[in-house]
């Protein structure tokens, strides 16, 4: 092995070890002191008088009325959102037309607005004093403080998921197959469905977890359309801060460990698709 062979070693080898290893110490004292901490604490106080308080608090009647409805939400929005996202992915991709900046702004949108915000918009559109809110009453049709505007706001917060997960995929992917497909006498649908569907089947997916985690979690927005109605309208969310504010820490911290095995699912089926389809998903996380 020549000499120069032996010397190229990576920039980062070369430092010195104390630098490295208080780099590596920082890094994991602030992972422990930040995430690891409190999600431990989060079990241990759920789980501080037994597992009999924890099932108890778990399968209390406005416990699990917050959890069906945060199932019931996510069941709505999820589904909502993948059509959007997939339509919207698909145009901007891979068609080129006015506006298509426009449309790419609006995708990001949510990103950049606060969820309380979006919650208020709605109020101010679909309120009882809103500018629809009392056409759509005399309709005998309820947004506010009903499951049609949880599922509105949720909608709103986490449009971007999906999408943003196969715009960069798509556009990686380039469109000779779908021309291909479309020489070969392939319809539209055809094409859509048979050659870019398959194509971005695990980028689609990982954009699904992302956003199904966000909208069991989502608390600003559905907080503002909900009316806190217990057993009506409140998420698993609106359920822990009403319990932690009445003193119940059982109760909640049994809740919210719910939501904590949520994001931990959520992180193992994430990590598996990264490593078991990392080449197919590197596009879409190259944004």
């Amino acid at each position: 092995m020549s000499s120069t062979a032996r010397i190229s070693k990576p920039v980062a080898l070369q430092d010195p070890a104390i630098m490295r290893w208080s780099l590596i110490g920082l890094a994991l004292g602030f992972i422990i002191l930040v995430l690891f901490l409190p999600l431990i604490s989060v079990f241990l106080e759920a789980l501080r008088h037994g597992l009999g308080a924890y099932f108890a608090a778990v399968i209390e009647p406005d416990a699990r009325a917050a959890i069906l409805l945060t199932l019931e939400v996510a069941a709505i929005a999820v589904p909502l959102n993948i059509v959007f996202g997939l339509a919207g992915a698909w145009a901007i991709a891979k068609f080129e037309f006015r506006g298509k900046s426009i449309l790419l702004t609006l995708v990001d949108l949510p990103f950049s607005v606060s969820p309380v915000i979006s919650g208020l918009i709605y109020v101010l559109l679909y309120g009882a004093h809103g500018w629809f809110g009392p056409t759509l009453d005399a309709w005998g049709i309820k947004v506010i403080f009903n499951i049609t505007g949880l599922v509105l706001a949720t909608v709103f917060v986490t449009f971007p998921f999906v999408a943003r997960e196969l715009i960069p995929l798509m556009q990686e992917q380039g469109t000779e197959e779908e021309e291909a497909a479309i020489s070969l006498g392939a319809s539209g649908w055809q094409t859509f469905r048979l050659v870019t569907l398959p194509n971005v089947a695990w980028g689609l997916l990982y954009g699904v977890l992302l956003c199904n985690a966000r909208a069991m979690g989502e608390f600003g927005a559905v907080s503002v359309v909900s009316g806190h109605i217990r057993g009506q309208t409140n998420t698993m969310p609106l359920h822990v801060e009403i319990l932690y504010n009445e003193y119940d820490f059982v109760g909640a911290f049994a809740v919210a460990s719910l939501l904590a095995l949520l994001a931990l699912v959520t992180l193992a089926a994430k990590s598996f698709l990264e490593w078991r389809y990392g080449d197919r998903l590197s596009g879409g996380r190259a944004h």
